[in-house]
């Protein structure tokens, strides 16, 4: 996620043109959605990272259908 709020801060200081980033190549920016794509569809499936967070997600729903449960 931090990669994807240095793009869009880059994005948006080189289109206004901002302070250095005025001169800052678009490249640059294009370089960091490459990595930002490789990121979330290569690497974070090979670590598994995308499943952990389905199970915490899962875990989480099914942990408040049994505290609603019991609360009755």
């Amino acid at each position: 996620m931090p990669i994807i709020i240095a793009i869009v801060l880059l994005s948006a200081l080189r289109y206004f043109e901002i302070g250095p980033f005025a001169e800052l190549s678009w490249w640059w920016i294009a370089g960091l959605l490459l990595v930002a794509f490789v990121w979330f569809e290569f690497i974070e499936r090979m670590l598994g990272l995308d499943k952990r967070k389905a199970n915490r997600q899962q875990d989480k729903a099914r942990q408040e259908r049994i505290d609603k449960a019991f609360k009755k």
